[in-house]
């Protein structure tokens, strides 16, 4: 089967998926889209598209896209920890890995490539075939930094010290901050649902076990207590908990499907975001970068750390 002319984006959730889009904006090169089947990658895929993300090819996927990658010299990925990456790097043995942010893991996985921490996700016990193949595909991986064809694309600081590891193994860091996506804007209706200036970010925190429910909603209250608010939900928040949000008053709960990042890059309002610490206030500050909005990220302790923009 001939090879691709261009690369494939395999991408599973949202973040992932932005990533893909910015690094075709930068290479001016248009990327086919191995996209995982979840309703929230889909919904993102569609207004990236309507916002002209340079896509090419586009399929969903459960497990492993394995004609699009087999078909494809060089792939965009979105975990680098994944058990399916690994068996199918150990497998295919691509030509050229570009590996895309997930999240607050970019800087984790930085560490797995260089030694300075375990090739698994953090907070992860591993076990079976996922476990097994890690040699091999951290192998396969570094083979190809050390001909110079491993890059990370990446919106999280590494630090000088990590880009210089990265780069004695022979991978290239490059840094964005979204221009692509500051450069659209969101729908006028997207724009019409979100009423209000002050803006609550969801946390998957009482999900994850990292903070009880009644912390939360009592934290949501005491934001909503200022003047009212629009809440836009983390993607992983059960509709329960989202249903017990919306009954706090002040709070109106806007259900976009979108990523944060997609909501609020263009938005043409100046906004006071209230958050948790999250990935998302990594990314927010430099997508809001020169629009007047204002980032508070409230520590757990009951602390804020502030950054106008």
């Amino acid at each position: 089967m001939p090879k691709a002319v261009g690369p494939v984006a395999w991408v599973e959730s949202p973040l992932q998926l932005i990533g893909a889009a910015e690094w075709a904006h930068a290479r001016s090169t248009r990327v086919d889209l191995a996209g995982r089947l979840a309703v929230q990658v889909e919904q993102t895929a569609a207004e990236l598209n309507a916002r002209g993300a340079m896509f090419g090819e586009q399929a969903g996927f459960y497990g492993i896209p394995w004609g699009m990658l087999r078909s494809h010299d060089h792939w965009l990925v979105g975990d680098g920890f994944s058990g399916q990456f690994r068996l199918a790097v150990a497998v295919l043995r691509p030509r050229r890995l570009t590996f895309l942010d997930d999240g607050l893991n970019a800087v984790a996985f930085a560490d797995a490539l260089t030694g300075a921490r375990a090739f698994q996700r953090p907070g992860v016990v591993e076990r079976g075939l996922t476990r097994r193949v890690a040699p091999f595909a951290l192998d396969a991986v570094r083979l190809r930094a050390a001909r110079g064809a491993v890059d990370l694309f990446t919106a999280f600081p590494l630090g000088e010290a990590r880009a210089e590891a990265l780069a004695d193994l022979g991978v290239t860091t490059a840094r964005h901050d979204f221009p692509w996506l500051r450069g659209t804007r969101p729908s006028d209706d997207l724009q019409a649902r979100m009423r209000h200036a002050r803006v609550i970010l969801g946390s998957a925190g009482v999900v994850d076990g990292r903070m009880p429910r009644a912390d939360y909603l009592a934290w949501v209250a005491d934001q909503a207590r200022e003047e009212p608010a629009s809440y836009l939900p983390h993607r992983r928040e059960p509709e329960g908990l989202l249903d017990d949000v919306g009954r706090v008053p002040g709070i109106d709960v806007v259900r976009t499907g979108l990523p944060i990042e997609a909501v609020l890059a263009g938005d043409a309002r100046p906004r006071e975001i209230v958050t948790l610490p999250s990935s998302a206030a990594v990314t927010l500050r430099r997508i809001l970068a020169g629009t007047g909005s204002v980032l508070r990220e409230h520590e757990r302790r009951g602390t804020t750390r502030e950054a106008a923009r």
